[in-house]
């Protein structure tokens, strides 16, 4: 942008200088392409792989259902709280060989519930806890 006339010498040009601006922005633009993959890598993990296990369903297994209220379940009958649920669950980790739980959880469910039962199995002293999911769809 200019004002004035070139005619006279003691007129003011006022013009943007953008090169320092491009040069800046070229200068972060290397850094952020330096430091990007630097940042979002360098912990190494090694991920786990989506896989289906079929697995033998036995009688003495234990299946524990969270529906989407939170609302516990031992097989189809309710359990009023997981207090209960510790108990019946210190009663069956006696057995040998002591039962697996097999945790059923609604989509819909807070963490917080199917959280509630995994911990009751801990302080009962269960060794093998397991969730069952829906196979992903083939497509």
């Amino acid at each position: 942008m200019q004002t004035g006339s070139s005619d006279s010498p003691d007129e003011v040009l006022s013009v943007i200088n953008t090169t320092p601006l491009v040069d800046v922005m070229l200068v972060l633009l290397i850094i952020f392409l330096i430091t990007i993959p630097v940042v979002t890598l360098s912990v190494p993990v090694q991920l786990p792989k989506e896989r289906n296990e079929l697995r033998q369903s036995r009688p003495e297994n234990i299946v524990v259902s969270v529906d989407a209220k939170g609302a516990i379940f031992w097989f189809d009958t309710e359990v009023r709280d997981p207090a209960a649920l510790v108990e019946r669950l210190k009663a069956v980790a006696t057995r040998d060989p002591q039962p697996e739980v097999h945790i059923r959880g609604d989509l819909e469910a807070d963490y917080e519930s199917i959280g509630r039962v995994i911990q009751a199995c801990q302080r009962a002293g269960i060794a093998r806890v397991s969730f069952i999911t829906e196979p992903p769809a083939k497509g």
